[in-house]
């Protein structure tokens, strides 16, 4: 039985960060570099700052968030100013972009539950450490970004809590390895392999220029109009200076921006939703127009209600995602409880912000805008997903979680 975690060995630290530093964010000389981290991480936030010094950078910002001190602003502060964002916060990502940096971000949650008994209303109004200028630049693709999983104990009891927190932990740990593809020999020639699948996926469906995606299955029947030139995009971006980047590792999804006022149907999610520092489960929205009328769920609800009333825009959607059953976490067969591997394990869609790559300039001004951005899973080997033309006619897309097209 497995009793230590790779995660404590630096060997491993050092090529995780290795990974992050050199691959998926891909630092260049010269560059600023911010690491997004939390209290709990210290280890492999240190060992990814250490990396990115060697790759030449000119000064690594680390800014750790606290969930902690969100709860006490959640169960102390007065209601009207839970909303409120230092706007020295937007202006440090704003000169970021400014000055064309680098950054990368840790998820995972370190203190998982932690806001679960915090009332959901005042919950949905702190959005912390999420912030409205996000959304811009990355659109704007100055910064050249990645954000990867790391190991927190706490997590790792969460994920599973059948087995003692050692083992847990070490489980934890391989799992991660292993959906980063860093029990490889080569992790950068697998991630290169399986970026081309995804591709070439995305340039097939894109060429179909299908009028809409429909969604089936698991309680869900979802119709979701795309705009005339939605492109489905997959594994890497590229920024105004030619630099590419892996904004997702793991990065499984196939995805696109959609006609925000073209959504009907009901939808039910498939993997719990963390948000916020809260579980959501057993979601259920239904879509009219392009809107969100109704968020129901068997706990948290009232979280994402008070995420989809930030703004006008916060009610639709801005992304629509594909992910085959060919990817590494959905085969694990395990919630994690972390939007970054559980979107990567599912078809999914987004509440709010739209990704302007996501879609031509023709069409750039119907593309939802909002200051959020919330994924949930609905996606499942027994969902089917087919691409509509304009005269009804429908196209398998994904049947078992295998590409169709």
């Amino acid at each position: 039985m497995l009793s230590v975690s790779p995660f404590d060995d630096p060997a491993t630290l050092e090529r995780f960060a290795r990974l992050a530093v050199g691959f998926a964010a891909n630092v260049q000389p010269g560059q600023l570099v911010q690491i997004r981290s939390e209290i709990g991480k210290e280890d492999v936030t240190r060992a990814v700052a250490t990396e990115a010094y060697r790759a030449g950078a000119k000064y690594v910002d680390v800014d750790y968030f606290d969930l902690h001190v969100k709860r006490a602003r959640l169960e102390h502060a007065a209601e009207e100013t839970l909303d409120f964002v230092p706007p020295w916060l937007g202006e440090r990502l704003l000169h970021l972009s400014d000055a064309h940096a680098a950054r990368i971000a840790l998820s995972g949650p370190a203190a998982p539950r932690l806001l679960e008994d915090i009332d959901p209303a005042r919950s949905g109004r702190d959005q912390l450490p999420a912030i409205k200028e996000t959304g811009p630049v990355v659109n704007a693709r100055t910064t050249n970004w990645t954000i990867l999983p790391c190991p927190t104990r706490a997590w790792a009891r969460e994920v599973h809590p059948g087995l003692d927190p050692e083992e847990a932990w070490a489980r934890l740990g391989e799992q991660l390895l292993h959906v980063c593809r860093l029990d490889e020999e080569d992790p950068v020639a697998a991630w290169r392999e399986r970026a081309a699948v995804l591709v070439g996926a995305a340039e097939r469906i894109t060429a179909r220029r299908f009028d809409a995606v429909r969604f089936r299955g698991e309680g869900t029947d979802l119709h979701v109009g795309l705009l005339p030139s939605s492109t489905w995009i997959a594994a890497k971006f590229e920024t105004v200076d030619g630099v590419v980047h892996m904004p997702n590792l793991p990065s499984e999804e196939v995805f696109c921006s959609p006609d925000p006022a073209r959504v009907d149907g009901v939808v039910r999610a498939t993997k719990p939703l963390v948000l916020g520092g809260s579980v959501i489960r057993g979601l259920e929205v239904e879509f009219a127009g392009g809107v969100a009328v109704r968020i129901e769920a068997e706990s948290g609800a009232d979280v994402l209600r008070g995420y989809a009333e930030r703004d006008e825009g916060s009610a639709r959607l801005g992304e629509v995602a594909l992910v085959d059953g060919q990817g590494r976490i959905g085969k694990l067969d395990t919630v994690f409880y972390d939007t970054l591997l559980d979107e990567n394990a599912a078809s999914h869609v987004a509440l709010g912000n739209a990704y302007s790559f996501g879609a031509g300039k023709s069409d750039e001004g119907r593309l939802n805008r909002s200051q959020i951005h919330v994924d949930f899973m609905i996606g499942s080997p027994a969902m089917e997903v087919d691409g509509l033309a304009a005269d009804g006619t429908a196209v398998p897309l994904l049947r078992g979680g295998a590409w169709q097209l």
